[in-house]
Formats: structure tokens, sequence, C-alpha cells
């Protein structure tokens, strides 16, 4: 199996994760996703590149694409770009409790009790 057919089964998950979030009309800020994406996709690049680079992952090439972030594989993003987007989108799916603005500090001071 390939790195790239491995990736597709799980970023197809992350996919069927995010649309229900969007269809639920509770999708995360996509912004705030785009900003996390630019700073993980860089550490990912730089960190990946270390590793492969001192030798304590090695990819066998005739499972990659070939295409290369330096000496990481495109396929190693796959990863980040599948935890950029499903954390937020399962965050967004999970039952609030209490109010959306209401935290624990405020619920205190709110509630009457001496503090």
């Amino acid at each position: 199996m390939t790195y790239a057919l491995l990736n597709t089964v799980f970023l197809g998950l992350v996919v069927v994760i995010a649309v229900a979030a969007i269809l639920a009309r509770r999708a995360p800020d996509w912004r705030a996703v785009g900003l996390a994406a630019v700073l993980m996709l860089t550490l990912t690049a730089v960190f990946d590149n270390v590793i492969i680079g001192t030798g304590l992952v090695a990819y066998d090439d005739s499972l990659i694409s070939g295409v290369r972030i330096g000496l990481a594989p495109i396929e190693d993003f796959a990863y980040t770009l599948a935890a950029l987007v499903l954390l937020p989108a399962v965050w967004e799916l999970l039952p609030r409790r209490g109010g959306a603005t209401t935290t624990g500090v405020q619920a205190a001071q709110g509630s009457g009790e001496p503090s």
C-alpha cells in the first residue's frame, strides 16, 4: 500500500467529519485554521527534514510519489493537514456545555454566591 493510498483513507474520513460540521452550521473559523496551517505546515517541513536528514526516518521510494519538500515527501504533510481540519471540526461538533460566552469565573460571579 502506498503512502498516498493510506493518506486517502484518512483524509476521506476527515472530509466526512468536516462536511458534517459544515452541514450542522457549526463549521470552524476557517481563517483561524488557515493561519494555524501556515505555522504548522512550516514546522512540519522543518522538523520532517531534520528527522529524515538525521536518518531517524526513511521512506521507501517505491511507496511515495517522488514529490518532496526538501527531504520530506509530500505525503508526510497529510497528517498535519488532517489534524488542522479534523480537530476544529470535531470541536465544533461536540455538544456545548452552558452558555456560549459564560466562563467559569463569570458563572461564579453571576450566581449570587459570595466570593
